[in-house]
């Protein structure tokens, strides 16, 4: 289970480094996750510092630091 949630932190990493800041919503579908896996992945690349989340309205954005 951990590094299926390292591969899918990897795959939110590459797909905000391409397209810049992108909400919760459009990285489940950007990295094909469920909201499990990716809830953790993003939960891994903030305990490392690596992005940051801003609540805007009803959703989150997430951008690399």
């Amino acid at each position: 289970m951990i590094q299926t949630i390292g591969e899918v932190a990897g795959k939110v990493w590459a797909a905000l480094r391409e397209n810049g800041e992108m909400s919760v919503a459009q990285l489940k579908k950007s990295v094909e996750s469920n909201a499990f896996l990716l809830d953790s992945a993003l939960g891994w690349l903030a305990r490392e510092d690596k992005i940051n989340l801003t609540k805007v309205g009803n959703s989150v954005k997430v951008t690399l630091k």
